[in-house]
């Protein structure tokens, strides 16, 4: 079978253009750390209040300027849903949900995850500005969905 020479020429490209990428997506996935994590944490969703660290959640400083906010997700509620930080602290959010897959939201901020039941979500955010930031829900978690979210104040 006899190909044509553009055939052939465009055949090259298109395979090297997929191997190219495919590379590109390796390097940054294992080289990087760029890919998604992998049930690195896990937990038994039906025992969340019984283990630590979600047992007891809430703001916790555990450095100079950095702060941990262990929250615990479940249908229509955040705990804790009041949370106050300085302004400039990096914070860091460890999160497991007790029932549903639940999305966390801080409009005008990086902050986006989803929480999945069973395994810990660990988000890190530094608020630059003292002002009042509202985290909700942006995955659909039931009938009283709209109404959960949570209030970050951060204070000079």
């Amino acid at each position: 079978m006899k190909i044509h020479k553009f055939e052939e020429i465009w055949l090259v490209i298109g395979v090297a253009i997929l191997v190219i990428s495919m590379a590109i997506t390796g390097y940054q996935a294992f080289a990087q750390g760029m890919a998604p994590p992998s049930h690195k944490e896990t937990i038994d969703p039906e025992k969340v209040e019984e283990t630590a660290p979600f047992d007891n959640p809430g703001v916790y400083e555990v450095g100079n300027n950095k702060y941990e906010v262990v929250m615990t997700l479940q249908a229509f509620a955040f705990e804790p849903s009041e949370i106050t930080v300085p302004k400039g602290a990096e914070v860091t959010f460890i999160m497991t949900s007790k029932d549903v897959i639940h999305g966390v939201n801080v409009p005008h901020t990086n902050l986006n995850t989803m929480v999945v039941p069973g395994q810990i979500q660990r988000i890190t955010q530094t608020f630059n500005e003292s002002e009042e930031f509202i985290m909700i829900c942006n995955e659909y978690c039931g009938t009283g969905h709209q109404m959960m979210s949570a209030n970050i104040k951060v204070e000079e």
